[in-house]
């Protein structure tokens, strides 16, 4: 009965379990041992948590023996059980498998009425488990749970849930069905009250309804796995009676019993062993699965699951297949015996080897003991397998790295050589015992081996080696000095790569304390406002004196008697013979006394004395005397001067002007000498005078005292140096160049020897001194100290007016211009210019005769006709006339005035004033003139412009002569009331000035507005017009109408418009002047709206732009639409993805564009079909060729259509019926059954039950059992059926699919075949003849190749052969000798294995971590080998500890530190190159001021031109017009108009304006010497102003001709004009006037020109500040040689840690050694930066000087420039005074041919 359950289960285990092949065994694939009963031999592993009668006896009873007589029974299991003796024990272990008789009478029991018992297998080791089969005696349990522990009991999972009633049992486990194999499910199958006995439990692992694809896999294995088993019985089945009757006799009857129990499976191996054996201490018995693995495929361990020793060169797996995943076997060259594996190794591999040999012996080291441990090399000629293939090294551990070590084996790529050795940095030769050139001291403690020579390259000799390899010492250079030849010798700077190492300093001698200097950049030290790098320049302001500077002038000594001044004046065109204001003339016998009181420097000085000889033999004798304070200290510098040598005698030669006396003189310091110069004789006594000549007289201009060359160190001091400056000073005879007034040019080699002996003398330079108000700047020249001076001042300071000026002032001095005639001499009073007038000559400058007279100098009496008492004193012009007279004589009236003067002074004669309407001075005279009529005597009035003239008829009939109260047309006001005037109509001159109502006469206001112009003043365009009214360019608006706001339009070519500008009133997104296009980016103008966005796609179109008229955005390729959304034209799909071309029939379709987003085809009528290429539903025929179908389709279709969807309906309920079941078959059962359970429900409920009542529920429940049976057992074989129906259709399903891939693929074949034989039907057949006939030739000649390398002789194979015996016999003769070799080697290992264990970490930890080789780990803090820290990384160094790690790692933080340093060094570079950059920009907005204002200068160049121009056409005009006959007045008075309103362009107030302008741009100009204080800009845009100037020079050169050229016209014009002679006269005065203002111009611009000048002062600074930057750049270049000191530091440091570094530390010695190499290199290049930086501010210096001294020269060109143009100013003055003159007189004429009659 049982036998059929259990096979079926078997073989369901074997099913699922998938096993190997036995046919193959482990050999080639997985294999598993044979599963059998697990609890067979492990009766103590078995145990039960209760157990009927295991204390004392227990009665039980049977529900089941109801009929039966004995119902109840006794319990004994305190001794195991036997059929014969003890056969009511029932103990755990009854349950195991026995096949005896008496199976069915043995059982487990549980102790009575105990719901919560365990069953509980505990197994020895690890096994698979496939299934558990649990057959009960009582009732099955009604719930229970099976669990697994897959370590032995630590943690437990459940397999499976089973309950009668799983929701109450076990809530929110799930029911199933299962899907995973480890799904965890309640199942109710096996937990039913029936059958009462014999009932089954089954449990299967793997269940068979779940495909499994890869039986292998860790989570199938793991699933299987298990060390303990337990089965957990949580709650009975009873039949109710224990719910209502708790006696003990009750509960007998309900416990749990087990007939048998069966768990299956075999002992787990991972697919390694094919068997199993007892595990040790394990008793055998016969049929028990024992659970240690007999293990194949090199793995060992208890369940297989390790790798075999030697066997980790892969990582371990289980067999899976076919796949034995066996271990492989380690490769240690012979080497080792002992292997680990590596993932890390394995995975370095692609998978490939995973094994590490562990303990190498033979000196071996490495993954596969394949390379030479430190110190040996691997001998190429030795296999790798011999144990003798590593060779000791031979290296030198002094100069080798890492003590002594060599190249390990040849490497090519590497450049390694087997056993060659690696020298330290710093050694070279075949041992490393040498040190390289330019390295000693070779030394194991040295990290390079030999220290650097420490030579500086610069300082030392190139060809030569650099130092001594022993001592160290370097090869120094000439002038350098020092171990390391880096310093300069004393007196020498600049170390560098010259031949001599280091430049002198060649400091001044004079200019300089002394010739030492900075070694940095070679500053000398100076003196006293002494600069430059040699002490050779001076500050500004300050300057060198030249030899004759203490010079005194003889007109300022004491003039002895007979003596006498003698001015000269100096002429501009000669330069001066003499100094000072002149000479003092000497007579014979007379003397000079000259105070000297500022002897600068105790030594000898020579005498010169300067003077112009008058007489015609030399001067024969002059006595000098020195009369010193006191008697000489012989301790004093002139302590040897005695008294003869303070009296000295010298002649002057006649054809001479200087004499030096031939004997010197000594003279101190601070100390206050005369000297006394007494000339005594003329000619000697043999000599007389020629008769008739006056007493002998000599002019003496000056003395000076020359500094004596020979009494100064510098030239005497004896050293070469100093007889090479008197050599050349003596050779350009440098002391003759000072003695002469007009100076040569002086030498280079003169004037730096005088430089020199000028600092010396003055303790530095001198100071300029240059007076504010005679000198043009505060700086004077460098050699000499001569200040530029102001016009006719003179002296060195420009302190004093020159002979013959006066006025000393900011404006220089005045010439006296003393007349010849009237003067006594041409020198005036130097304070108020009075010249000394001879007897008649009166004024200031002796030119002019007394009151009333005139005529110098022959004076008459003025002649005025006694209206006037003085007259002009050159033309006898009357001034002042009185009684309203005017003219030269007072012979006419003034203007305004009328009558005859001549005749005399009566009422009659007299001048009268003009009625014109009253006098000049009654506030209401507008007439220019007046004359009277003399025939009728009136008087006619020349109106002024704008007052209307000629005859007025009276009321009664007669004329009366209008007295200009009346205006003129086109002019406004009321003359007649007192202070009324005429003024011009204001209406922009948009009216007829011709028409008397075009204003109003008294308002002024406009009334007849022409050229479209409307107003008050017709100053605006009329509405809808546009423009400027005052030019009368009026226009009319021209809007765009659609793109125009509708408001601002009455018509579509009528709207209104912004009336200055013509803009039109715009609507939304639309512009332009008239509104006539969009916007950017806008369209639809056409709207009438205003323009709408385009709205183009950004990333789609080109540009957001689109067509205006369209709105068509510009797409890229690929993108179409109108705003680039869509595809391109005839193209559909998402841009963004991917776009497709339209495919459509062009036969079939109504366009070509298909569906943007679709792709459809837009088909005509009748045709349909995705590319529209055939004929639509109702439609036949052959496309394109479609007609409609008959009228019967329609009816048909519309029945088919009906049946689809009919078919459609049945579908979809076909599909709900298979996804929920069908149950309307079995509903009446399931109704029944709910009535039942209700009315069972009703009873129980029910508080009073009777026994029938109970009688009618016992039979309503058996009835209830009974169908529920039924009806379950009917649901689980429908259950079966549904499965395997289920089943069926997967399986006819796979095979529909199949046979579908089949079907396509053989219609595939097929066509491919059809093609092939086409193909070939229409192919050459005899090429493919001789193409198969080929192929078979070859095959035919392969094989007999292949045949005769076998049976012919020799042959491939016979020569293996012989090869092969060849080496057996090579094998034979050597065994003899390997095996002699291999004893002596393995005693050669012993020894070294001996020695090995000799061998001392303790040192090498200490080198390199720092701490005690010996101590452990967790009390080392420095670490060591093989230690590690909490983290699990190596722990080696550490805080306060020194070994070779935390030097290395400190040297690292210094070289970091030292690249902190030199980034703060290069942002200061780059700082100074910002500056420069700065400075650049500022230079150029100066040359752009500097353009703008010679821009404007000639702007106003061509508007003079243009003036001139005019001018002349205009007076050539007039002259043709004056001269021709029978010019009509009306001509006369129209050209006479156009005359007065044209006015000449250069007016007084126009050549201010231009002044002004000019000083601005002066102002501005001085902008630049401010810019080039502040920078370093090399000055090159004052050069460019200095061409500029020049220009401007010949520009005004071309004005001043072309002025000229007009001026020759106006005395054309003059000519013609005879009348206007007197006017002209008369514009004379005016002209003074004129030249008086122009003075007070030329006064306020000097102080602008004061400004200018300390341009000078300003640039004076540059000096200065470029020291500034040479003292940053000093700075830079220390910093980067700090950092530079920093990082050698660092570098030699991290040399210190290198020599014991290995391994990790070498690859962190290297990383640090290259980032010192790179911040070195930084260093070098931020001081090769620093040093250009230098070059170029010494660069920028020199050119700032000498652009300095070319803008001097601008600056004088600008003052002659600006003179030249006051001049002009002036003559364009007095030209304008008299064109006006004659304008009036053409006026004149005018108005009298306008009164004609």
């Amino acid at each position: 009965m049982h036998v059929t359950p259990v096979i079926f289960i078997c073989a369901l285990a074997y099913a699922t379990a998938q096993g190997p092949d036995h046919a193959h065994g482990c050999t080639h694939g997985s294999c598993y041992p044979a599963t059998g009963d697990l609890l067979v031999g492990r009766e103590k592993s078995l145990k039960a948590s209760s157990t009927c009668g295991s204390r004392k006896k227990e009665p039980y009873c049977i529900v089941s023996h109801l009929q039966d007589e004995k119902k109840c029974f006794q319990c004994d299991s305190r001794r195991p059980y036997d059929p014969v003796y003890n056969t009511i024990s029932h103990r755990i272990e009854n349950v195991i498998t026995t096949f005896k008789p008496h199976r069915k009478k043995s059982w487990w029991q549980s102790e009575n009425g105990k719901p919560d018992v365990f069953i509980q297998l505990d197994l020895e080791a690890e096994f698979h488990f496939t299934h558990l089969i649990m057959t009960f005696k009582t009732f099955r349990p009604a719930a229970m749970v099976i669990e697994r522990s897959a370590d032995f009991g630590r943690n437990w999972q459940v397999y499976r849930y089973f309950a009668y009633d799983c929701a109450s049992v076990f809530p929110g486990i799930s029911k199933g069905p299962l899907r995973k194999v480890d799904d965890v499910t309640c199942e109710s199958r096996y937990s039913d009250i029936e059958p009462s006995t014999e009932g089954e439990a089954i449990y299967r692992v793997l269940d068979p309804a779940i495909h499994i694809e890869d039986p292998y896999s860790p989570n199938i294995q793991n699933q299987l796995k298990i060390t303990n088993l337990r089965v957990n019985f949580t709650r009975l089945h009873t039949l109710g009676d224990n719910l209502l009757d708790s006696r003990v006799e009750i509960k007998e009857k309900y416990y749990y019993a087990m007939y048998e129990l069966i768990v299956r499976g075999n002992c787990f191996c991972y697919g390694h062993a094919s068997e199993c054996a007892p595990i040790d201490g394990i008793k055998d018995e016969e049929g028990m699965v024992h659970g240690r693995c007999v293990c194949k495929h090199n793995t060992k361990g208890l369940n297989c699951e390790l790798c075999d020793d030697f066997h980790n060169n892969v990582p371990w797996r289980p067999a899976e297949g076919r796949n034995t995943n066996a271990c492989k076997k380690c490769n240690c060259n012979g080497h080792s015996n002992q292997c680990h594996f590596d993932m890390a190794v394995y995975l370095s591999t692609g998978n490939a080897n995973g094994g590490v040999c562990d303990d190498c012996l033979h000196n071996t080291m490495g993954r596969t003991c394949e390379m030479c441990k430190p110190f040996y090399y691997l001998n190429p000629i030795r296999d790798i397998r011999d144990p003798g293939v590593c060779s000791a090294c031979d290296c030198d551990p002094d100069g080798s790295l890492n003590g002594g070590i060599c190249d390990g084996h040849d490497e090519p790529s590497l450049g390694m050589v087997a056993g060659q050795c690696r020298c330290k940095d710093h050694v070279e030769g075949p041992r490393c015992d040498k040190c390289k050139s330019g390295f000693f001291g070779l030394s194991a403690d040295h990290p390079l081996g030999c220290q650097a020579c420490q030579c500086d390259p610069r300082g030392t000799v190139s060809e030569r080696p650099q130092c001594d390899p022993v001592s160290g010492d370097c090869f120094c250079k000439r002038q350098v000095t020092g171990r390391s030849c880096g310093q300069c010798l004393p007196e020498h700077w600049a170390l560098s790569h010259d031949l001599n190492g280091c430049r002198d300093c060649d400091c001044d001698v004079g200019g300089a304390t002394d010739n030492h200097c900075s070694m940095e950049n070679g500053q000398c030290r100076c003196r006293s406002h002494m600069m430059g790098r040699q002490c050779t320049q001076v500050e500004s302001g300050y300057f060198f004196m030249a030899l004759d500077h203490y010079t005194y002038e003889a007109e300022l000594a004491m003039l002895g008697q007979g003596c006498s001044v003698e001015q000269r004046e100096h002429q501009p065109e000669r330069p001066a013979t003499w100094t000072g204001n002149g000479f003092a003339k000497v007579p014979e016998g007379s003397s000079l006394e000259f105070s000297i009181n500022n002897i600068p420097y105790s030594m000898e000085y020579d005498l010169l004395i300067r003077y112009e000889s008058q007489m015609p033999q030399d001067w024969e004798e002059v006595r000098v005397t020195i009369v010193r304070p006191g008697p000489i200290p012989t301790s004093s510098p002139c302590g040897n001067t005695i008294p003869a040598d303070d009296m000295l005698t010298v002649s002057l030669p006649a054809g001479s002007r200087f004499v030096v006396l031939p004997q010197s003189i000594c003279l101190e310091r601070e100390i206050s000498y005369s000297l006394h110069f007494e000339f005594s004789r003329y000619l000697n006594g043999n000599n007389v005078l020629i008769p008739g000549t006056t007493a002998a007289n000599i002019l003496v201009d000056s003395i000076s005292l020359l500094p004596r060359y020979s009494s100064l160190e510098m030239f005497i001091g004896g050293d070469p140096a100093s007889i090479a400056r008197k050599q050349s000073y003596e050779r350009y005879r440098c002391h003759d160049g000072a003695k002469s007034v007009a100076r040569p040019q002086i030498s280079d080699v003169c004037a730096k020897h005088i430089t020199s002996m000028s600092a010396i003398i003055n303790h530095g330079a001198l100071a300029c001194q240059c007076d504010p108000q005679g000198s043009v700047s505060s700086v004077c020249e460098m050699r000499g100290g001569q200040c530029r001076c102001r016009s006719n001042v003179i002296g060195r300071r420009c302190d004093r007016c020159a002979p013959g000026t006066y006025g000393f002032g900011p404006a220089g001095c005045r010439a006296c211009e003393c007349s010849l005639e009237g003067a006594v001499t041409r020198f005036c009073d130097q304070l108020t210019g009075q010249c000394p007038c001879s007897q008649g000559a009166f004024g200031q400058r002796c030119d002019g005769c007394q009151a009333g007279h005139w005529g110098f100098p022959n004076c008459k009496q003025c002649l005025c006709n006694g209206h006037a008492e003085e007259c002009h004193q050159r033309t006898g012009a009357c001034l002042n006339c009185r009684e309203n007279t005017g003219g030269d004589k007072c012979d006419r009236c003034a203007n305004g005035y009328y009558g005859n003067p001549v005749l005399g002074t009566g009422n009659g004669n007299r001048c009268q004033p003009c009625p014109c309407p009253d006098g000049p001075n009654s506030g209401r005279h507008f007439a220019t003139s007046c004359h009277q009529d003399n025939r009728n005597r009136q008087v006619v009035c020349n109106c002024n412009q704008g007052y209307t003239g000629g005859m007025v008829k009276r009321s009664e009939g007669s004329f009366k002569r209008s007295r200009c109260e009346e205006c003129a047309p086109g002019y406004y006001g009321n003359p007649s009331q007192p202070g009324g005037r005429c003024q011009p109509c204001r209406c922009s001159n948009n009216i007829d000035m011709s028409d008397l109502d075009a204003c109003d006469r008294r308002t002024g206001e406009c009334r007849k507005c022409l050229y479209n112009t409307e107003g008050p003043d017709c100053g605006v365009c009329k509405s809808g017009y546009y423009g400027d009214a005052s030019r009368r360019n009026c226009r009319k608006c021209t809007c765009n109408f659609l793109g125009t706001a509708q408001t601002q339009c009455t018509a579509r070519d009528e709207c209104v418009c912004q009336r200055a500008t013509g803009q039109c009133l715009c609507l939304p997104n639309t512009i332009g002047l008239t509104c006539d296009h969009c916007e950017p980016n806008y369209w639809n103008l056409a709207s009438g709206r205003g323009c709408e966005a385009c709205g183009c796609e950004p990333n789609n179109a080109v540009n957001p732009a689109c067509n205006e008229f369209t709105g068509k955005c510009q797409c890229r390729d690929g993108f179409g639409g109108k705003i680039c959304t869509d595809c391109q034209e005839n193209y559909w799909g998402d841009p963004r993805i991917q776009c497709r071309a339209c495919d459509c029939d062009p036969r079939g379709i109504e366009t070509s564009q298909c569906g943007q987003k679709t792709g459809h085809c837009v088909c005509q009528q009748g045709v349909s079909g995705v590319r529209c290429d055939q004929c639509a539903r109702g439609f036949s025929g052959q496309f394109p060729n479609c007609q409609p179908c008959h009228q019967c389709f329609g009816d048909w279709d519309r029945v088919v259509q009906n049946l689809a969807v009919r078919t459609k309906t049945l579908s979809e309920r076909a599909v709900e019926i298979q996804n929920t079941g069908l149950t309307g078959a079995y509903e009446k059962a399931f109704r029944d059954l709910e009535e039942k359970l209700a009315r069972a429900q009703g009873i129980v409920n029910a508080r009073n039950t009777t026994t029938e009542a109970v009688s009618s529920l016992m039979e309503l429940i058996e009835d209830l059992r009974s169908q529920i049976g039924e009806t379950t057992d009917v649901l689980n074989h429908l259950e079966g059926d549904l499965t395997s129906v289920g089943n069926s259709n997967v399986e006819a399903s796979n095979e529909l699919s199949a046979l579908e891939r089949e079907a396509k693929e053989l219609n595939l074949t097929s066509d491919q075949l059809h093609r092939q034989l086409d193909i070939l039907k229409n192919s050459n057949f005899l090429g493919a003849y001789e193409s198969i006939r080929s192929s078979y030739n070859k095959s035919r000649d392969a094989e007999q190749r292949a045949n005769q390398s076998t049976t012919t002789t020799p042959s491939t194979v016979s020569q293996s052969a012989d090869t092969r015996r060849k080496t057996e016999r090579l094998i034979s003769a050597k065994k003899d000798d390997f095996n002699r070799k291999n004893a002596a080697n393995k005693r050669a290992l012993g020894d070294l294995n001996a020695k090995a264990q000799t061998l001392d970490m303790k040192k090498i930890n200490e080198k390199v971590c720092g701490g005690p080789g010996d101590s452990p780990c967790v009390e080392s803090h420095c670490g060591g080998a093989g230690c590690r820290d909490d983290e699990g990384n190596r722990h080696c160094g550490g805080l306060n500890c020194n070994g070779a790690v935390a030097m290395a790692e400190n040297a690292l933080e210094k070289s970091k530190h030292a690249e902190k340093e030199l980034n703060i060094a290069m942002k200061e570079v780059e700082e100074l190159f910002h500056k420069v950059a700065d400075a650049k920009t500022k230079a150029e907005e100066a040359k752009g001021k500097a353009q703008a204002a010679l821009d404007k200068a000639t702007n106003t160049k061509n508007k003079v031109e243009r003036s001139n121009n005019d001018l002349r056409d205009l007076i050539k005009q007039i002259r043709d017009f004056l001269m021709q006959e029978g010019a009509d007045p009306d001509s006369i008075e129209t050209v006479a108009n156009r005359v007065l309103e044209l006015s000449i362009p250069a007016s007084p107030q126009q050549i201010r304006h231009l002044a002004e302008e000019i000083k601005d741009r002066v102002r501005s100009l001085s902008n630049v010497d401010a810019i080039l204080k502040q920078t370093q800009d090399d000055m090159r845009k004052a050069e460019q102003l200095l061409q500029e100037a020049k220009k401007a020079r010949n520009r005004a050169d071309g004005v001043k001709s072309t002025a000229e050229t007009v001026k020759r016209a106006l005395e054309d014009a003059k000519t013609a004009q005879a009348a206007a002679e007197k006017a002209i006269q008369r514009a004379k005065v005016d002209i003074g006037e004129t030249e008086v203002r122009l003075a007070q111009i030329e006064s306020e611009t000097s102080s602008s020109e004061h400004d200018l000048n300390n341009a000078m002062d300003r640039l004076g600074n540059l000096g200065r500040g470029i020291d500034g930057l040479k003292l940053k750049r000093a700075k830079n270049s220390m910093a980067a040689a700090r950092a530079e000191e920093t990082a050698t530091m660092a570098r030699d440091k991290a040399n210190d840690a290198k020599q014991i570094l290995d391994g990790e530390l070498t690859d962190k010695y290297h990383t640090v050694q290259d980032l010192v190499d790179r911040k070195a290199k930084t260093v070098q290049e931020a001081k090769k930066t620093a040093e250009r930086l230098r070059d170029e501010a010494k660069e920028l210096l020199k050119d700032a000087q000498d652009k300095l001294q070319r803008l001097a020269e601008l600056e004088k060109d600008y003052e002659e420039n600006q003179k030249k143009l006051e001049g002009k100013a002036r003559q364009l003055d007095g030209l304008e005074d008299k064109m006006k003159a004659i304008l009036n007189d053409i006026n004149k004429q005018i108005q009298i041919y306008n009164t004609c009659q």
